[in-house]
């Protein structure tokens, strides 16, 4: 019975094509991540070296970065790097779902206190009532 597989033949013979599969899938998935998070990465880079120095608001107003804003998106560089260096040594799922809720969450926090800051900027440009005598 030469032609004749065993059980235990045909088991690890799918046990082995799907771990090719698996590995396969695993490296496309791990490339097309990297790739996206170096763009990420990039942006993130280009805000805090300077290379782009005016932002447009949400309420389409364009103005300057300010220092911390840059401090900021150095922060997001540095994480983001992390997460691919991690990306980069192995895939683990739960990990990555974490680190990409992190830095969304660094995202939204920055977001909400740069509106604040805009806000107290803009009180403290605009010229104060003019007294009244009363």
């Amino acid at each position: 019975m030469r032609g004749r597989l065993t059980l235990k033949m045909r088991v690890s013979r799918r046990v082995a094509q799907i771990r090719r599969t698996v590995d396969g899938d695993t490296q496309r998935l791990r490339r097309k991540t990297i790739k996206k998070l170096e763009e990420i990465f990039q942006i993130a880079a280009d805000y805090a070296r300077g290379k782009v120095s005016r932002v447009t608001d949400e309420d389409g107003k364009v103005r300057e970065l300010t220092v911390p804003e840059r401090q900021f998106w150095a922060r997001i560089a540095a994480y983001t790097a992390q997460i691919i260096n991690t990306i980069a040594k192995g895939i683990d799922e739960r990990q990555i779902d974490l680190d990409l809720d992190t830095l969304a969450k660094m995202i939204y926090e920055a977001k909400a206190k740069t509106e604040v800051s805009a806000n107290s900027e803009r009180t403290r440009t605009e010229k104060p009532p003019a007294p009244t005598d009363g």
